[in-house]
């Protein structure tokens, strides 16, 4: 396991008191609603970022929100950490807990509580699965439209918390964009509620600051999401290249002629193989680079807009067009892309990078990501949402060797630093957890960290909230 990543030390007033902390939150929680045994804590250990793990002191299930506040509003009282946890699925390393923390759970908390089609809006509890949301309202023409990879496991809560975007957040927007309301609880057990179904709340944007802040500010158990009309129709398109520069290049030209497709996203050939070993989706193999772009509208609509990227396309040296055929064909597209992560897992552990670059800078961060990697004596597959120009470089290496670890970190924190310098930023969806938190002073001054720091106290001023995450430990004021 590699250890590059320091955490803070575990403070001896909570460790000592263990004991009396578990019985104390027992009498707080329903029967079946805490963990303290050791072989229950194991699988709280860490989440998608694997190589860090850290056994929590106990997990608390709550079932409501009162629930929610009340264990709060002890581990407040006696200075308790307090790590939130949806379902784990985090990739930076943000419900990875520490020895003296007290994990928040919302796995119970899985009630769709209310669906209003007039006014378009769903209210769930955070535990709620993204794709059950669209599941839900689907049968009325209905979706809800921020689609992570791993959707069919994360929860709204922790989409909320990292901001999470999808393959459809290039029209649609990330989870910023499709919320409208939440049911908090702050570090001391206080509720509040911020938003609601208007499209726009009075006051200050705090609705804003919460989304994306890595449950640092307190604890999301209700959100308000906006829902959207499904399209009379969606077609996927494959476009093959002989180079990911020249497949970079396209993207660019597509989205700079004013062209929003609902999709667009990048595969390059160690990817594509892996993809199509798992899901037998029908990628081309005889091409260096592809590329999946969705349109959607009318039928006419959609054969407008694809003459338009075609012409695009050849300009750039395309080399393989392949429209899908059938909603079979369409939904193998989507499946081979939205499995890469797991696929990957397949063949060998990886760090999944997350950098965000301008698109003018997209072929050349991605043959500098292909040269970073080679000087590590690494593999990379890149697979990622080129719309945007949000990168998912996934570095290939052995996580039981401790140098090859060492490696890949290294390796992966050069490729973050070059998104930063090509004019892009550290995270586009996956947050900093633990995993970039040390690169933050490459994107920000000390200055602008500690205006964000300020913030993040005021709403948790002895820092108990997720505490090892987001920013460095060194300069962080004394809580």
């Amino acid at each position: 396991m590699s250890e590059q990543i320091a955490f803070l030390e575990p403070k001896r007033s909570v460790l000592d008191r263990r004991e009396t902390i578990v019985a104390d939150l027992a009498d707080l929680l329903p029967p079946g609603c805490l963990v303290s045994d050791v072989r229950g804590l194991v699988p709280f250990e860490t989440d998608a970022f694997i190589a860090y793990r850290r056994v929590p002191l106990a997990v608390a299930l709550p079932e409501t929100t009162a629930q929610v506040a009340a264990v709060l509003k002890y581990c407040s009282r006696y200075g308790i950490p307090v790590v939130p946890r949806g379902a784990g699925t985090s990739l930076s390393g943000g419900a990875i807990p520490q020895e003296d923390a007290v994990v928040i759970g919302l796995s119970k908390m899985t009630r769709i509580l209310d669906i209003d089609f007039p006014n378009r809006t769903a209210t769930v509890e955070a535990g709620v699965t993204n794709i059950s949301i669209s599941e839900a309202v689907m049968p009325e023409g209905f979706f809800y439209a921020p689609d992570p990879s791993s959707q069919l496991a994360c929860t709204i809560g922790g989409n909320i918390g990292m901001n999470s975007g999808g393959a459809h957040c290039l029209k649609y927007g990330v989870t910023t964009n499709n919320l409208l309301g939440v049911k908090m609880v702050l570090f001391d057990g206080t509720i509040i509620e911020l938003g609601g179904k208007a499209l726009d709340a009075a006051g200050y944007d705090l609705l804003g600051l919460v989304c994306g802040s890595e449950g640092q500010l307190g604890i999301v158990t209700e959100a308000t999401v906006r829902l959207l009309a499904r399209p009379e129709g969606a077609r996927p398109v494959l476009f093959g290249f002989s180079s990911s520069e020249e497949a970079g290049a396209c993207v660019a030209e597509v989205i700079g002629s004013g062209i929003i497709p609902v999709a667009i996203e990048f595969m390059d050939k160690p990817a594509i193989g892996i993809c199509e070993a798992f899901a037998k989706a029908g990628y081309p193999m005889d091409v260096e680079a592809l590329l999946i772009v969705e349109v959607e509208g009318s039928e006419a609509e959609m054969d407008a807009t694809l003459a338009s990227i075609i012409d695009i396309a050849r300009r750039h040296g395309v080399t393989t067009i392949r429209e899908s055929q059938s909603a079979t064909e369409a939904a193998l597209i989507w499946k081979g892309r939205k499995s890469a992560f797991g696929a990957t897992g397949r063949i060998a552990d990886y760090i999944c990078m997350d950098g965000t670059v301008p698109l003018s800078k997209l072929s050349e961060v991605l043959r500098k990501t292909g040269e970073i990697a080679a000087r590590y004596g690494l593999r990379v597959a890149n697979v990622f949402h080129a719309g945007d120009g949000n990168m998912h470089p996934l570095i290939l290496y052995n996580i039981n060797d401790p140098e090859d670890a060492a490696r890949a970190e290294a390796a992966g924190n050069d490729i973050l630093k070059l998104c930063v310098d090509a004019g892009g930023c550290l995270t586009g969806e996956h947050g900093v957890g633990i995993e970039k938190r040390d690169l933050m002073l490459h994107q920000f001054t000390q200055a602008d960290l500690n205006q964000q720091m300020a913030a993040r106290a005021a709403f948790d001023p002895q820092w108990i909230m997720n505490p090892s995450k987001v920013f460095p430990l060194e300069g962080r004021p004394t809580a």
